[in-house]
């Protein structure tokens, strides 16, 4: 049975940069590790930059949300912002220390410690509770 990410059961929408470089493909695969290992699921952030279907609404709707950016160019800051997504847990990967270069080879020790700073990220962001939503009002992030 699948779980609901709108029942405030921890699940969080993870939202990652998947830029052409180190830093952005370090988003995404911390991304895809946590959705693994079931900390949040991992959503595409491209969807929500195209407002594509019910993307926009999804984010808008998720109990809780953490946005990873790989540098400080911010672009899926700045996707949310044009889609009018309020911005809950944020973290930007070069602000880690990891500097931004062309070489693909993630190493993974850069990969744990991108994975702790969204979970960070999510336990010091501006998420929102279930109590906090307006009643009855539906959610299709899992949709």
């Amino acid at each position: 049975m699948a779980e609901n990410c709108c029942e405030g059961n921890g699940n969080i929408m993870v939202l990652a940069c998947s830029g052409g470089s180190n830093v952005g493909q370090l988003a995404n695969q911390a991304a895809v590790e946590l959705t693994q290992e079931g900390f949040g699921k991992m959503f595409c952030l491209a969807g929500v930059g195209g407002h594509v279907g019910g993307f926009v609404q999804s984010a808008k709707d998720v109990p809780e949300m953490v946005a990873v950016d790989g540098c400080d160019i911010g672009c899926a800051k700045a996707i949310l912002e044009h889609a009018e997504v309020p911005l809950q847990g944020y973290l930007v990967i070069t602000d880690l220390g990891i500097e931004k270069n062309k070489e693909f080879d993630l190493k993974r020790p850069d990969i744990k410690r991108v994975k702790e700073a969204v979970r960070e990220a999510a336990a010091n962001g501006n998420a929102r509770t279930e109590q906090s939503r307006n009643p009855g009002q539906g959610c299709s992030c899992c949709g």
